[in-house]
């Protein structure tokens, strides 16, 4: 069994040897996780197969979607719904319902969703299916996965509807990848298009005309002068919108923070989710350990950085207007009021918008978002790109 579980890492190109494979089947010859008298996990497994095969962290990404893809099915490594019975949770009805149907279902507000999730957990005992009330899987519930609700909140699963104000589930996002291959260099040439070209460094480039003007008037005494490298002094604050949603966008996305890293020496970056609250994150592991306060970023950062936000805006519109909007926490203030903090502090700013514009009117969360950029949102093709840099050089 196992050697198909090898094959299958070296297929996804993780570095993993015949020496290191062995060192796990010690391990487990040895009952380092599961002792013979209590059956070893899939979590045990898990994290001794990536202690064992995996020596750097920056595969991890890349072993945890082998693993996933071998064992045919393990999308959560723990359980962060312990609150909520599993049973609750369990999908078995697939429902589909009629247009007209779907237009009779009534929206909660926000504060009626959360004191009717508030009552739902006190008086439920038992597991629902299919129904419009209870916690559950397959129905017209505001509360639970699987089923339809024009607004409400999705606790387990996975998304469908995009439809959900609030999510309850805690999710492990990656880093974008800024080693990825381009497969054109159109994105590079956009970007180019904000540059600013200052010499600065030691001397190291020679200085032809200055060489040929001094030689000649040392009478032919060749007399060399070196000048410093010209190199693009523009400053970019990149701020990255990660998980949820952007899953669809990953490859597109990496593509443009791989040419932006080769392209823009003084390059600052973040991640965020959905919208921008009171912290942001550079390392997606490592998320709610490692938090950078966004007012510490505003005050690090000159005015003369170019703020540059990625993300498709897609999200409940109470993600941005309402404090204790955001699916992972409760934050204090709305996500509007950040983005105006930031927008106010680095006055030369864009926002590129991997979705296709074509369905931008159908989303509101993107009216609201261009609305607070004062409409300078771009979409992330070629044109976008070179919109959005030539209005960032104005």
């Amino acid at each position: 069994m196992l050697i198909d579980f090898f094959y299958t890492l070296r297929a996804a190109k993780l570095p993993v040897s015949v020496k290191e494979f062995l060192t796990l089947l010690e391990a487990l010859e040895a009952d380092v996780v599961g002792p013979r008298s209590d059956a070893c996990t899939i979590d045990d497994f898990y994290f001794l197969s990536r202690t064992a095969l995996v020596k750097d962290e920056k595969h991890f990404d890349k072993f945890d979607r082998a693993f996933a893809a071998y064992f045919k099915g393990v999308d959560m490594l723990a359980d962060f719904t312990k609150e909520i019975p599993q049973d609750w949770l369990r999908k078995v009805l697939e429902r589909e319902l009629t247009p007209e149907e779907k237009a009779a279902i009534e929206k909660m507000g926000w504060d009626e969703l959360m004191e009717t999730l508030k009552k739902r957990l006190e008086e439920q005992k038992e597991r629902h299916e299919g129904g419009s009330k209870w916690i559950g899987t397959g129905g017209t519930s505001p509360f639970g996965h699987g089923g339809y609700n024009p607004q409400g909140i999705r606790i387990g699963g996975k998304g469908g509807n995009k439809s959900a104000v609030k999510v309850w589930d805690q999710r492990a996002y990656r880093d974008y990848d800024d080693t990825q291959e381009l497969g054109t260099r159109n994105i590079k040439v956009a970007l180019r298009r904000l540059r600013r070209f200052a010499r600065e460094g030691h001397e190291l480039e020679l200085d032809l005309p200055d060489t040929i003007r001094s030689t000649a008037a040392n009478a032919g005494w060749l007399d060399i002068r070196m000048v410093p490298e010209r190199h693009n002094n523009v400053k970019v604050l990149l701020l990255m919108d990660v998980g949820g949603t952007m899953d669809e966008h990953i490859q597109r996305v990496e593509e443009l923070f791989s040419a932006v890293k080769s392209e823009f020496k003084h390059l600052e970056f973040y991640y965020f989710h959905n919208c921008v609250y009171d912290f942001m994150w550079k390392n997606n592991r490592r998320r709610f350990a490692e938090k950078f306060p966004t007012w510490d970023i505003i005050r690090k950062y000159n005015k003369d950085y170019k703020l540059i936000f990625v993300g498709d805006a897609t999200m409940s519109p109470y993600e941005i207007l309402q404090p204790g909007g955001s699916v992972e926490y409760n934050n204090e203030e709305a996500g509007a009021e950040w983005l105006q903090r930031l927008t106010h502090a680095f006055p030369k700013f864009a926002w590129i918008n991997p979705e296709p514009q074509g369905v931008w009117q159908y989303r509101q969360s993107i009216a609201v978002v261009q609305q607070l950029m004062s409409q300078r949102m771009y979409p992330l093709t070629l044109k976008g790109l070179e919109d959005a840099m030539r209005m960032l050089t104005k």
